[in-house]
This record gives C-alpha cells, structure tokens and sequence, in this order.
C-alpha cells in the first residue's frame, strides 16, 4: 500500500511514528533518494517536513490505514 503524506510538526510525527510502530510489517518514508524507517522517530523528524513524503507499507493494518488517511494530501 502506498500513500502520500504531510506531517505538520513534531507532534504529528510522533503520532505517525507511534501508529506506524505497532505494526508488525515494514513501513518507508520516500523523500527525494531517501528511504526512512517510518517506525523511527529521529529518522522521520530529520526529513523536511514542509513536503509531501511517499509512504510505502509492506502489509496491511486497518488502523494504520486510517493514519494515513489522517495525514494524506492526495
């Protein structure tokens, strides 16, 4: 499943990364050549924040997939 996110500070984030490290399956953040781990919250905070970033979830979890529709922009 791929998505495409905007996280609008810190608080966000933590959000994000907290939902995203009760899955049991992998989960990337895509900015430019980068690949972050979503469960990571120093990683995602390191990224730029005022852009768009490509998730890709390598499963499927209802709750998490209603995260990302929390934060989608498209």
């Amino acid at each position: 499943m791929k998505a495409t996110i905007k996280l609008n500070g810190p608080d966000e984030v933590k959000d994000f990364v907290a939902q995203a490290s009760k899955c049991n399956f992998d989960i990337d953040i895509f900015y430019n050549r980068f690949i972050i781990d979503a469960k990571s919250l120093l990683g995602v905070l390191s990224m730029d924040l005022t852009r768009a970033l490509q998730v890709n979830c390598m499963g499927y979890d209802s709750s998490f997939e209603r995260t990302l529709k929390k934060y989608s922009v498209a």
